[in-house]
């Protein structure tokens, strides 16, 4: 069984930062993708950043330049690096991670999310 939890998340003023983690535990061979998608009220969930086990990064456009995603593959664990906060970034953050575990001699990915995090970005 693999968990995958969040933690940062929080109140902050427009312009502010705010920093979210991410673990993942269980029984993990490895992990490829690990992201960061989130979902406002009324709106459908969304990308904001991937990173690849290589160190490869993509992001949505609207936080390109403000949020910085990063890992620690050691730790099993993404972070993302938010400044510059906008109220229109208010939103349950999600993590997601693309992880291959054992099943008994066979290896089976599977895409596995967190429980999510509120952002809410107010004045």
């Amino acid at each position: 069984q693999v968990h995958l939890v969040e933690s940062g998340g929080g109140l902050v003023q427009p312009g502010g930062s705010l920093r979210l983690s991410c673990t993942a535990s269980g029984s993990i061979f490895s992990i490829n993708v690990m992201g960061w998608y989130r979902q406002a009220p009324g709106k459908q969930r969304e990308l904001v950043a991937i990173i690849l086990s290589g160190g490869s990064t993509n992001y949505a456009n609207s936080v390109k330049g403000r949020f910085t995603i990063s890992r620690d593959n050691a730790k099993n664990t993404t972070y993302l690096q938010m400044n510059d906060l906008r109220p229109e970034d208010t939103a349950v953050y999600y993590c997601t991670g693309a992880i291959t575990t054992m099943k008994g001699l066979s290896p089976q990915a599977d895409d596995y999310w967190g429980q999510g995090t509120q952002v809410t970005v107010s004045s």
